[in-house]
């Protein structure tokens, strides 16, 4: 039995440094930054302090990845929801949604901050900074209000349609 777990382990310990050379991509390709969320609506800072700190690691390219996430299989799960995240709603590419989805993403967001489904509780766990107050999610989601009422794109026409004299 000592000899069958002595086994065990070792295959586990050589299981582990073999998977470490299984990395997960964290490239990030080319886009138009003055197309981000904060670029395009950048008249509150405390906004957008706390969607950075609360949303920006997995719904934009600005992803900091902590050093856990050089670790599989942890890495692996920390990709995922990064993946994921940015599939959802992608706060660099913000410019690139029809003013529908931005209205959309919006009411979802706010809805999704309220209800205290995002940011993730994992995620809040493991980076204090996104831990939001009522406070800060009343303030975040004035922000994004704000930003939806202010920003000619998301009125109804958008800037596409605007006539230039």
């Amino acid at each position: 039995m000592k000899k069958f777990l002595k086994w065990t382990v070792i295959i586990l310990l050589i299981g582990m440094v073999i998977i470490q050379f299984i990395r997960i991509d964290k490239s990030v390709p080319e886009y138009d930054k003055s197309g981000d969320f904060t670029a395009v609506n950048s008249q509150d800072a405390e906004g957008i302090k706390l969607l950075k700190n609360a949303c920006y690691d997995c719904h934009s390219y600005e992803s900091k990845y902590p050093w856990y996430s050089n670790i599989a299989p942890v890495s692996w799960m920390v990709g995922h929801h990064i993946e994921e995240g940015r599939e959802h709603l992608n706060f660099s590419l913000w410019t690139s949604y029809s003013v529908e989805d931005k209205a959309e993403i919006i009411e979802e967001s706010c809805e999704e901050i309220q209800e205290g489904e995002m940011p993730m509780s994992g995620y809040v766990r493991m980076h204090a900074e996104a831990d939001l107050s009522e406070q800060d999610k009343q303030v975040l989601i004035t922000y994004l209000k704000s930003a939806a009422v202010g920003n000619p794109s998301m009125q109804s026409g958008g800037e596409d349609e605007q006539d230039e004299d």
